[in-house]
């Protein structure tokens, strides 16, 4: 490869000119001034990342070393003893109150659900921005949030006994969210405003809103409006009035649509759901993040037949009650997903010849492209309190929370902004961060603007960590351990303790079905229930779903009753997930247990090292559509390198699952023109060979994450591609 000189640092000259051509013209920052600054932190910084990763290991390997000796279940006094003794728990945080200043209100007031989504897809990463307001009736019309029975199919033209259906349940929405004296909005014949109220006629006369102040504007002229603004628990609501419209026709009061306020946040995503291992892929998640704070990103495509072409939409622009004229966001709060600690990457090479480390790269850049947004010098603003939001992943206990704080600290003064405009999202996926949370928010309580919890990846660092006291129980019994249950309320009492109510955001985890929304409103109001004020989501339908949950819910209400309860037992959160009795799993147990993970790991790898899709609807072995992302291969490769490790299975076995189940991962994607089967010539498939590894090489992975082989394959896959 041929670099660019800047400095001491050696430079991709496709990242070259994207930084000095497109990020820096939005700046005033001349590319000399900025290259020597990013060397200056690359060089400050690159010493104390390796020291942080060699700790990691050594911690790991002096875990290995006490599990070999004490195999088995242990005794959790001892085990706690041990565990203090390497540093690996640290002694808990005194209290105090997080201190984060200029915060939006979608993180510090707002309840509602946050997509997260590869902002390496232009299209996606639209969709979501835009997902701020969605349509309830189309989101029920459309899934299986509304069944099929007694005539209410969905396919085909459109079906009036479903479209009633629809109309029934948003009005049961409204009269839960926003009731009215003495009527339900089902007898609705007409909204108007007068003197500054909103008025309601119906066949038994006129009538008002329960709570009048829900009332927050219209559009259109204030006796015959076309929409009317209300609010419940911080989330908006717009009743669309046409009684041209197709829908607003057959409607007594001329309702076409209820449109809800729903994806308040949005993740975009340059880590775990995007595929990006060199300088080109890097520059395509960069332009993308670029053009979402300048406004500029668009994307043109085929649906339907018909050509469309999706960019960011405006600001919705009402009339307040006294008349007055006021604006409401049209787009998602946006925070970048950065990489974590542990991989470098090809785009720089530091004056020692090696790859800066991502996630060092990516503080300057995504910092940069935030910096634009705090200067105004876009046509849209992002953040109106003046901040840049980063969310980090895969960080192991205070120390790397204080790194992340240090790096940001200095990518702020290169770039010239106050210091704390950066704002840090810290990611409770680790099980060292997940014991000493406290201490990781007191590192950060200046910046910290969102904690969460992640079944996924916390799952696969739970089997890595204990890879060597016994065998896992299977991935479907993961939920049911112990330390699922504390993990989860410790993370909300933890995160209430330090003062994240008003001020900061707590998460849970993605629902990873998008298909299945009637099991998704069924279950996931448990979120809000336990005191979140955010949880993932897959598609801005399923934001639309899960906002209804957030209306049912007060969560400030339930945050507040929380506060005061006793703190889930830490050592819940430290009993491993063993299997009690080994021998009692059947040989079918076992072999449908391989059967599943292998298929996972299989449909995930083949699109990541083959086509570079780091995030999309993977069939699962019953071809159910996940949304899979490098987590769901995480645990998945390590679980089956933990039953390998235990003799629950032989290798000879997981060699032939993985064959027979990359024949079922072909016959899945038979009808993609892009893709490369695996079945046919296995030997020659990289993909499938780096699906081999990520199983056979899991225990010597760095706390099991499967990006240092999934990068080295896709770089020989693109290699591969220029020389055919």
């Amino acid at each position: 490869m041929t670099y660019v000189q800047r400095g001491g640092l050696r430079v991709d000259p496709i990242l070259a000119d994207f930084v000095e051509f497109e990020l820096l013209a939005r700046l005033p920052l001349t590319p000399d001034v900025f290259w020597i600054n990013a060397e200056a932190l690359f060089e400050q910084f690159t010493p104390r990342n390796a020291a942080l990763l060699a700790r990691r290991l050594s911690l790991q390997e002096q875990i290995d070393g006490w599990h070999r000796k004490h195999p088995g279940k242990p005794e959790q006094a001892d085990y706690l003893s041990f565990l203090s003794r390497i540093g690996y728990l640290t002694e808990p945080a005194g209290d105090f109150v997080i201190e984060t200043d200029h915060v939006d209100q979608e993180i510090s007031l707002q309840a509602g659900p946050q997509l997260v989504v590869p902002v390496k897809n232009a299209r996606f990463a639209l969709n979501a921005a835009n997902a701020r307001w969605g349509s309830l009736y189309d989101a029920l019309y459309g899934t299986d949030a509304i069944d099929e029975a007694d005539g209410s199919q969905k396919g085909g033209a459109y079906n009036p006994i479903r479209g009633a259906t629809v109309i029934a349940y948003a009005r049961a929405v409204l009269d839960q969210a926003c009731p009215l004296h003495s009527a339900s909005h089902t007898e609705a014949e007409a909204y108007y405003i007068e003197q500054g109220e909103l008025r309601v006629r119906t066949p038994s006369g006129v009538t008002a809103l329960c709570d009048p102040t829900q009332f927050r504007g219209y559009t259109g002229p204030a006796k015959a409006p076309d929409g009317i603004l209300l609010c419940n628990n911080n989330l908006h609501l717009e009743i669309q009035i046409d009684p041209a419209s197709e829908i607003g026709r057959e409607d007594s009061a001329g309702i076409k649509d209820i449109v809800l306020e729903a994806a308040v946040t949005t993740i975009q995503d340059c880590e775990d759901s995007v595929a990006a291992v060199d300088a080109e892929d890097k520059v395509e998640v960069y332009r993308n993040c670029l053009g979402l704070i300048t406004g500029e990103l668009e994307e043109t495509f085929q649906k339907g037949g018909v050509q469309v072409t999706r960019r960011l939409r405006a600001n919705r622009i009402y009339h307040a009650p006294d008349g007055s004229r006021f604006e409401l966001p049209g787009r998602s709060l946006l925070l970048f997903r950065n990489v974590g600690h542990l991989m470098r990457n090809p785009a720089i090479l530091d004056k020692h010849g090696c790859e800066v480390y991502e996630g060092l790269l990516d503080a300057v850049i995504t910092g940069a492209i935030g910096a634009i947004d705090i200067l105004g010098e876009g046509p849209l603003r992002n953040s109106r309190a003046g901040s840049v939001y980063i969310v980090k992943p895969k960080m192991h206990g205070p120390e790397e929370v204080r790194f992340a704080c240090d790096v940001f600290a200095a990518v702020e003064t290169l770039l010239g902004l106050e210091q704390g405009r950066i704002k840090l999202g810290i990611m409770d996926e680790e099980r060292r961060t997940t014991v000493s949370l406290k201490a990781c928010i007191r590192e950060a309580k200046n910046r910290v603007v969102f904690i969460n919890t992640g079944f996924l990846d916390r799952t696969g660092d739970e089997i890595h960590t204990a890879m060597e006291a016994g065998p896992m129980v299977p991935k479907a019994g993961m939920k049911a351990c112990a330390w699922i249950a504390a993990y989860e309320q410790h993370n909300v009492q933890t995160g209430l303790a330090c003062g994240f109510q008003g001020r900061s955001q707590i998460g849970k985890g993605m629902w990873a079905m998008p298909d299945l929304m009637a099991a998704m409103l069924e279950q996931k109001q448990a979120h809000p229930e336990a005191g979140a004020n955010t949880a993932w989501v897959p598609s801005p339908t399923a934001a639309v779903l899960h906002a209804l949950h957030y209306h049912r819910v007060d969560v400030h209400e339930v945050q507040a009753a929380l506060t005061n309860q006793p703190f889930a037992d830490s050592e819940d959160i430290l009993t491993l997930p063993l299997l009690s009795d080994p021998g009692a799993l059947t040989n079918e147990q076992i072999q449908r247990e391989l059967d599943n993970n292998a298929q996972s790991i299989l449909g995930y790898v083949v699109r990541w090292v083959d086509q570079g899709i780091g995030c999309s609807k993977v069939p699962d072995i019953n071809n159910v559509g996940l949304m899979e992302d490098r987590a769901t291969l995480r645990i998945s490769s390590q679980h089956i390198a933990n039953w390998l490790r235990h003799g629950i299975c032989t290798e000879l076995q997981v060699k032939e699952t993985l064959l027979r189940m990359a024949a079922v991962v072909d016959e899945q994607n038979c009808h993609d023109p892009l893709y490369e089967a695996m079945a046919r010539d296995p030997d020659r498939s990289i993909a499938f060979q780096a699906a081999c590894d990520l199983v056979f090489k899991g225990r010597e992975q760095p706390n099991g994450y499967t990006e240092p082989l999934l990068h080295r394959a896709r770089l020989a896959k693109k290699a591969e591609k220029r020389r055919s």
